[in-house]
């Protein structure tokens, strides 16, 4: 597989990018790292026993309380399932009505600060019913239904006026308790600032250009696949290594838009990109998040704010400077991590 070398990587002088979506300062200092094809997870995922895991098929009942299945007949055998989460961050229990008062989230208030009702939902997307199935294991429809299925929770849940943002996230880590695959979906009664800044950056470029910063043509350098109607990407100023985002060709807000046909779609180049990750960087343990529209952003905002699914390898962890600062190192330049994923020969 043919690939930038260690000369010619290590010779780059550093560039310190500015990411226009998320307004944020990125150093990418290629001295620090090896060859970009070099980046490998440190070692595989060790899965938990399938014995003792409660998101397995026939485990159903050391499980939270399951909030809809698909398929939706409990005399068969189910594929997804979106539980509760058994130790939720929010409390759907607080006494919040989907007509609820629009003012209860002032209620609290306090000496040092605002403080508002913890309400909310934390929900859990079981993704496979077979313990050892990931999702890049699915097939495309298969991935597209886990997509849909999100889809509805976040439908059901934009009911609730209370409720600002829908934040779901696929996460893994190294030797993690909980193997089987699986999502999270947070609801939270705020928007939470990185999504606020990540606002106002593409309004600011909206603003200044008329146009959608994601709607713009990626350059070529950047691209790794494209389909009818998603493309992936490394971003121009990636934050961590091998980021990758798969972005919607048309524009769009809001992920709960997906439709069947697209969805589809997504599902395999989801399974595309994910594969690529694990054949490439020793199958690491990853997150994905999906990076949408406040539920009741207004009109205007629509313009500007484009909805995508962002992918990040754990590859390396965070340090002191970028707790402190806020801004990332990035020792591989997006495009060369870009160029590596093009070419990965991903197995048939």
């Amino acid at each position: 597989m043919a690939s930038p070398s260690s000369t010619q990587t290590q010779s780059r002088s550093p560039e310190i990018r500015k990411d226009p979506v998320n307004n944020r300062w990125v150093i990418f200092s290629p001295a620090r790292a090896k060859r970009p094809t070099d980046f490998k997870a440190k070692s595989p995922q060790n899965p938990n026993s399938s014995s003792s895991c409660p998101f397995c098929i026939g485990n159903e009942h050391e499980c939270a309380p399951e909030i809809f299945r698909v398929p939706p007949d409990p005399k068969s055998d189910w594929k997804i399932r979106v539980i509760q989460n058994l130790y939720p961050a929010l409390s759907r229990d607080i006494g919040c009505k989907k007509d609820g008062d629009p003012d209860a989230e002032m209620r609290c208030t306090g000496d040092l600060g605002r403080v508002v009702t913890g309400f909310g939902f934390h929900d859990v997307v079981i993704e496979s019913p077979v313990h050892s199935v990931q999702l890049q294991d699915l097939e495309p429809r298969e991935v597209g239904e886990v997509l849909l299925a999100c889809k509805k929770r976040i439908e059901q849940i934009k009911e609730y006026d209370l409720i600002k943002y829908v934040f779901k996230n696929h996460g893994a880590s190294a030797g993690a308790s909980m193997s089987h695959s699986h999502s999270q979906l947070l609801a939270l009664p705020v928007i939470p600032p990185t999504i606020s800044a990540r606002i106002n950056s593409t309004k600011e470029y909206f603003d200044q250009s008329g146009k959608c910063c994601l709607c713009e043509v990626q350059p070529k350098d950047l691209q790794i696949d494209v389909t009818t109607h998603f493309i992936s990407i490394v971003p121009f100023a990636a934050t961590f290594p091998f980021e990758i985002w798969i972005i919607p060709r048309n524009h769009s807000s809001h992920f709960h838009e997906l439709d069947n046909e697209k969805a589809v779609d997504l599902g395999g180049l989801l399974k595309l990109t994910l594969r690529k990750i694990s054949v490439q960087l020793n199958n690491p343990p990853f997150n994905f998040m999906i990076q949408t529209a406040p539920l009741q952003a207004i009109d205007t905002q629509l313009a500007y704010i484009h909805w995508f699914l962002q992918i990040v390898p754990q590859l390396a962890g965070v340090g002191g400077f970028e707790i402190g600062t806020g801004c990332y190192i990035n020792p591989v330049f997006s495009e060369d991590a870009a160029k590596v994923m093009q070419e990965v020969n991903v197995p048939k």
